[in-house]
């Protein structure tokens, strides 16, 4: 596999766009040797401040179109084909890799004119399936992602529940599933970082007898956070919500908080840089993640690394690490279930949690252990180049 180059395309990138689909990107790329692959990317310009090209980690980034209203992602589809169709004219690519659903797009555009290397998606959508097909945007370009998907030369998924995907897409291609990992900060016993959440804690103004509830994921409907208000009325006025992160539903949760006359029991806190999101986390007794829909919940992953008891859902693919006695007996226990759309249940088993704190440390180090041991990049990078990589480039 060695010399091969390899073409990215995602419709975000670092520095200023990352969730966790463009995080795994960055940390399985930086574990793999330029002199065995060597990674381009293409993405939206979505700053005109940012250079149309530079090298972030072991990726070459190119950036194309400018700003990030609806029309410039329409228009990102040919931008980025063009672009992809001149680099590999300069010099050739053996292999390219689309990054989410959509962006078998410029992948099956660009193979139109003629670039027809093999290719590789990978599935981190946290949509639900009846949305990422279903939209009406996206139902005229349905032939093409179909077609995308059957040409693939294999999939990956990052969770089983994924992976179930390219069938109900008519696709008989190779799917690999292979997990993204917990945040690397999580992943690492820092007393720095415990110290800052301590001073963070005291400077949002919560005393250590307050319990801290809380999640960091958008403010969006899909992740629940209407749950976690409401369920706070059902719970002792010691117990407080902090909200990290930002989104579109944001005035919905505030007007919320008002309505039940929580505004002094929950703290809004914004967006944060993926780099210190890790300190917040760590500010919280309790992780509350009670979605909708999750193609994996790298932040559920993320909680569990930093020693965090959580209460979740199973949906989507949660269910892959969030084991409980009542919904999986052959499973020792990570975390504590809730059906969707409960906040009654939420409050319940944040009772629980408080009332017995051993029962929770051996949940909680038994979930830590299970992340170290099955969820760090390092794993997951030597996964991906030999189970999907090594595949791509097998017959070219």
């Amino acid at each position: 596999m060695q010399g091969r180059r390899v073409l990215i395309f995602s419709l975000a990138y670092y520095p200023s766009h990352v969730s966790g689909a463009e995080a795994a990107v960055r940390e399985i790329t930086d574990r793999i040797a330029p002199e065995d692959i060597e990674f381009e990317l293409i993405t939206l310009r979505f700053d005109p401040t940012e250079p149309r090209t530079e090298r972030i980690g072991n990726v070459l980034v190119h950036r194309v179109g400018v700003g990030g209203a609806y029309l410039s992602k329409i228009l990102f589809i040919p931008y980025a084909a063009w672009t992809a169709w001149m680099l590999h004219r300069t010099n050739p690519f053996d292999g390219m890799w689309a990054l989410m659903t959509y962006m078998l797009l410029p992948v099956t555009v660009v193979r139109m004119f003629g670039v027809r290397v093999p290719y590789v998606v990978t599935l981190q959508d946290g949509d639900p399936y009846e949305t990422v097909f279903g939209r009406w945007f996206i139902r005229p370009v349905l032939p093409l992602l179909d077609r995308g998907f059957r040409e693939a030369r294999i999939v990956q998924a990052i969770s089983a529940y994924l992976a179930t995907w390219p069938r109900l897409r008519g696709a008989k291609v190779p799917v690999e599933v292979v997990h993204n990992g917990a945040d690397p900060g999580d992943l690492v016993e820092d007393a720095a970082s415990r110290e800052e959440a301590a001073r963070l804690r005291e400077r949002y103004g919560v005393t250590p007898t307050e319990v801290l509830l809380g999640n960091t994921a958008r403010l969006v409907y899909q992740k629940g956070w209407e749950d976690s208000i409401t369920a706070l009325t059902l719970l002792p006025s010691h117990v407080k919500l902090l909200v990290v992160g930002g989104g579109p539903d944001e005035g919905l949760y505030r007007e919320l908080v008002a309505k039940h006359a929580l505004t002094d029991r929950v703290l809004f806190v914004g967006h944060v840089d993926r780099q210190v999101v890790t300190v917040y986390r760590r500010m919280l007794d309790i992780f509350v993640m009670p979605s909708r829909s999750e193609g994996l919940g790298n932040a559920g992953l993320s909680a569990m690394a930093s020693g965090i008891p959580m209460v979740a859902t199973r949906e989507g693919g949660l269910a892959e690490y969030v084991f409980d006695p009542r919904y999986t007996p052959e499973r020792e226990q990570t975390a504590w279930v809730v059906e969707r759309n409960a906040p009654e249940q939420i409050a319940e088993q944040v009772r629980f949690i408080m009332a017995h704190p051993s029962e929770v440390r051996t949940v909680t180090e038994r979930a830590r252990a299970m992340v170290l041991r099955e969820y760090h990049w390092d794993g997951i990078a030597a996964a991906m180049r030999r189970n999907v990589f090594e595949r791509l480039f097998a017959a070219s």
